[in-house]
């Protein structure tokens, strides 16, 4: 079974490899960067910030985003090069296990030094392989015009009973609105999955840790799965699309409905608020809690990170300075700070961050000074691409009838097991 997995994975690798664009080549002795960039949507920002990085400082910067959904397989490929990256990330411990080998140790660093708390720190025994770049959050993105509209405020939805009531009377007159659905597809596409195989789906696992208190686990119980299916029967049900639509829909057709005024809610996080901004107003948007039946009064945004920096130890020690160097930038300097936080929308862990203009990030703030708990990110705990990939296969097939929800169970609860014994 693992040959045939690094089989695929690696004629994944070879087709991913096939639309990356060629690294310059530099002279020998001068140090230079090539960021391997996770992030899509501010994939702009990043070739910006480079760009301004190199006039001010003459080393050359590289950076090179993958495509949604293939920054695992892409990274296997590039790393096989002979220009390899010299930044890239991982998700978490689970992630770290594919690349620690290939991890340079950050304990001595200066961005190390910069981190306002060493809990952003990805560490393997006494050494710091990965250091976090951003916390996020993530929930349901609403468009308050379209609520008000409809005939509610925030104030309306402060349970799960509530978003359902709300929902569906949106669906119910969705053609009165002039929308298509209360919610945006819930796209199945490799571009979109991420939202329910992986950010929905740590919600289960979030309550199941909660409860057991732990904060990991060989055998998932599957405690919570009944919440996650009303969650997700809620958004295939009460969506701009029928259900059987959902495994062609993408990242940018769900993005696309909310920004035409399509669709009330959406989930995905504060990485969006850069794009949406160009549409909405502040006063226009909000993000609401992932209200999921358990502790809604108090449940707050799920707030964390998955993305770790890691540094190449197989570079250069002119390119390993160089990106060091960079990062270190990116972090304290005036330009890096500003374009993280407003270019960006990026809360990020260090001492010198700017103020973020991101209004989601704000409303996480205000909910925590409410009284209102985080969800953890858990899904760093996942067992591995493959568990995640057979829970999204499961939820197609659900969707599209062709499928049952004990398939479901059968993806999360047993393959985690599977998984999670693969990795021992």
């Amino acid at each position: 079974m693992k040959m045939k997995k690094l089989t695929a994975m690696s004629m994944a690798a070879l087709m991913a490899a096939s639309m990356i664009p060629a690294v310059p080549v530099m002279a020998e002795g001068e140090g230079k960067v090539y960021y391997l960039n996770f992030k899509p949507e501010v994939d702009e920002a990043w070739q910006n910030l480079a760009k301004t990085y190199t006039e001010e400082t003459g080393t050359e910067v590289t950076v090179v985003t993958a495509a949604s959904g293939q920054y695992e397989t892409t990274l296997q490929s590039e790393m096989a090069k002979s220009d390899a990256p010299t930044l890239f990330q991982v998700n978490g411990p689970v992630g770290l296990k594919n690349w620690k080998d290939y991890c340079y140790d950050l304990k001595d660093s200066e961005i190390f030094s910069q981190l306002t708390s060493d809990t952003y720190s990805l560490k393997d025994g006494d050494t710091v392989p990965g250091i976090a770049y951003v916390i996020e959050s993530y929930g349901l993105i609403t468009n308050k015009t379209l609520l008000e509209k409809a005939g509610y405020t925030l104030d309306d939805i402060k349970s799960y009973d509530q978003l359902k009531a709300v929902a569906d009377d949106i669906q119910s007159k969705k053609d009165e609105l002039g929308i298509k659905g209360a919610f945006t597809s819930a796209g199945m596409d490799a571009s979109s999955d991420w939202r329910f195989k992986t950010h929905l789906a740590n919600l289960p696992i979030y309550y199941e840790y909660k409860e057991d208190g732990i904060d990991d686990t060989a055998e998932i119980k599957g405690t919570y799965l009944d919440n996650y299916k009303n969650l997700f029967d809620l958004y295939i049900t009460d969506s701009t699309c029928d259900p059987a639509e959902l495994s062609a829909k993408t990242a940018d057709d769900s993005r696309n409905e909310f920004v035409n005024s399509e669709a009330v809610f959406y989930q995905n996080g504060s990485w969006e608020y850069a794009e949406l901004a160009k549409t909405f107003g502040d006063d226009e948007l909000a993000m609401i809690p992932i209200y999921f039946g358990v502790d809604d009064e108090n449940q707050g945004l799920a707030t964390g990170t998955e993305n770790y920096w890691c540094v190449n130890k197989n570079a250069s020690e002119e390119d390993i300075q160089a990106t060091l160097d960079f990062m270190n930038w990116c972090v304290t300097s005036e330009a890096g700070t500003k374009s993280m936080a407003e270019d960006m929308g990026f809360t990020i862990p260090f001492k010198t961050a700017a103020a973020p203009t991101n209004v989601f990030v704000k409303q996480d703030a205000e909910y925590t000074e409410a009284g209102l708990t985080p969800v953890s990110w858990n899904f760093t705990t996942m067992p591995s691409e493959e568990w995640k990939n057979g829970v999204g296969t499961a939820l197609t097939a659900y969707a599209a009838e062709t499928g049952s929800w004990d398939d479901v169970v059968s993806a999360f609860v047993d393959n985690w097991a599977m998984e999670k014994a693969l990795t021992e």
